[in-house]
């Protein structure tokens, strides 16, 4: 009988050997350039503009090796170099060392981590981070952990699934039926929990936005009446999400209070400590998530303020067998549960899906490499920076005007900025907020968000982010003239 076989991976250490050799160089010169006085962290350029300057193709012979290495650079010069000190615009920084190394590392195993036979120690580090992680938030039941989901959106809306399959188990085979389900979120928390109702097919209508103080943190005698009324025109009040550190403001939410309201209306529990949840691993300002270990729930994503590799988010619970209570289907053909005792190890039957990227060891290995108290460093250090930024904003009132509260409760902060001191107009606010950032992109040194708020009067205004801890003080004043010698 004549062999069947094929050349296509014949030679793939020698490949791999020569691909990672010439690559090499050029990984770490992206790197090192990037802290370079005068590096630039990538040029503001349009979609069109870009399609024009880079040949794109999808060839029906492959160029094997060849091409490799021009990709490779191609990819580099026309991408955001997160790696800058100057990348101050979303809620994540570059990663770091150990983060490249642990995506390599799951690249190499390329494996999926839905079941056990095909991802044992893997299942098992998921399991032993997760549990040490939900043991930080108050979790410390024996069960007490988690599961990863692509996203911080993904874990939410994951979060709210659950509510409704423990809280109404009926819903799991018959839909949400007779029951008219609302949720209650503030009207400064993330967009996922909209979405989240869409996908429950409760609609975006059954969100009710509660009233944020003037801090932008929830009203939580608002939250009581809208759950009064809700109850009232015969809704069933499912769910309320706090947010632990807001997308713009960094706002965390009165976890206590809103606790006591939602159990005493028999609500799901939800935090959505998506940016702000980490801050747990500082001594000076984990006082801000007191109240998190009365969650049902709760979202977290070392993504964001450790470094870690996008993406990678945990949703941490109390007793991790409500994920398989809230989600499990009879599936043998691939959950075997050979290995069952009072856990479970076939993760994927604790999800909504089937195939998982073993994210949870890109955690586990940089919390290795540097430990809690390397995190305590970074956090503590990305809350010096952005206290320091805002007090320079704050006795600039003539050109400045200081949105975020001071010291600022996360780690961006917010302002308008006017070389006149002239706040009046908002559309003229707007359009300054915009060529600042514009102006600053275009310079190659910085780049910074901007965004209006609901409840913040004036336009859109700028949002600046610390996070990565190569960041200086020094940087910092350079950001301050940048933004001053704009002079718009």
């Amino acid at each position: 009988m004549t062999k069947i076989s094929c050349t296509l991976e014949s030679n793939r250490v020698e490949e791999l050997d020569q691909l990672l050799t010439e690559l090499k160089p050029l990984i770490l010169s992206h790197i090192s350039k990037s802290s370079e006085p005068g590096a630039s962290l990538g040029k503001n350029v349009s979609p069109q503009e870009l399609l024009k300057c880079v040949p794109l193709e999808t060839p029906r012979t492959g160029y094997g090796t060849k091409r490799v290495y021009e990709v490779f650079e191609q990819v580099l010069e026309n991408s955001v170099v997160t790696w800058h000190p100057g990348f101050l615009d979303k809620l994540y920084a570059s990663t770091n060392p150990i983060g490249v190394v642990a995506d390599i590392l799951l690249s190499l195993l390329n494996t999926n981590s839905h079941v056990y036979t095909v991802s044992p120690i893997l299942t098992l580090i998921e399991k032993k981070v997760s549990h040490s992680y939900a043991e930080l938030f108050g979790f410390n039941g024996k069960f007490a952990g988690g599961l990863t989901f692509p996203g911080g959106s993904w874990s939410n809306i994951t979060s709210l699934h659950m509510a409704r399959s423990i809280l109404y188990p009926q819903t799991k085979t018959h839909g949400n039926a007779d029951h008219r389900f609302v949720i209650f979120t503030s009207e400064h928390s993330h967009y996922s929990l909209e979405k989240a109702a869409i996908l429950a097919g409760m609609g975006s209508g059954s969100v009710i936005k509660v009233q944020v103080d003037a801090n932008g943190c929830m009203d939580v005698e608002d939250l009581n009446n809208q759950v009064q009324l809700a109850k009232s025109k015969g809704f069933t009040p499912l769910y309320v999400n706090a947010t632990a550190g807001t997308t713009v403001l960094g706002s965390f939410d009165p976890l206590e209070e809103i606790s006591a309201i939602a159990k005493a209306n028999n609500m799901w529990f939800h935090v959505d400590g998506s940016w702000g949840g980490n801050v747990i691993f500082s001594e000076t300002y984990r006082h801000k998530l007191k109240g998190s270990h009365l969650a049902d729930s709760l979202t977290v994503n070392p993504h964001k303020l450790l470094g870690v590799p996008t993406t990678c988010s945990f949703l941490l619970v109390p007793d991790d067998r409500t994920f398989q209570t809230a989600n499990s289907l009879s599936a043998p053909y691939l959950f075997h549960n050979t290995h069952a005792d009072d856990s479970f190890y076939d993760l994927a039957d604790g999800t909504m899906g089937c195939g998982r990227r073993p994210d949870a060891l890109k955690l586990y290995m940089s919390w290795m490499y540097y430990g809690s108290r390397g995190y305590e460093e970074r956090i503590n250090h990305a809350y010096e920076l952005a206290s320091y930024f805002a007090n320079k904003v704050a006795q600039d009132k003539r050109r400045f005007k200081l949105i975020s509260s001071n010291p600022p409760p996360a780690l961006q902060v917010c302002f308008f900025f006017n070389k006149n001191g002239d706040f009046d107009d908002d559309e003229v606010n707007t359009q300054t907020t915009r060529k600042i950032a514009n102006q600053l992109y275009n310079s190659g040194r910085f780049l910074v968000d901007y965004t209006p708020a609901s409840g913040v009067d004036g336009g859109e205004f700028l949002r600046v982010v610390f996070n990565s801890p190569i960041v200086t003080s020094d940087h910092v004043d350079e950001l301050y003239e940048a933004i001053v010698a704009s002079a718009i």
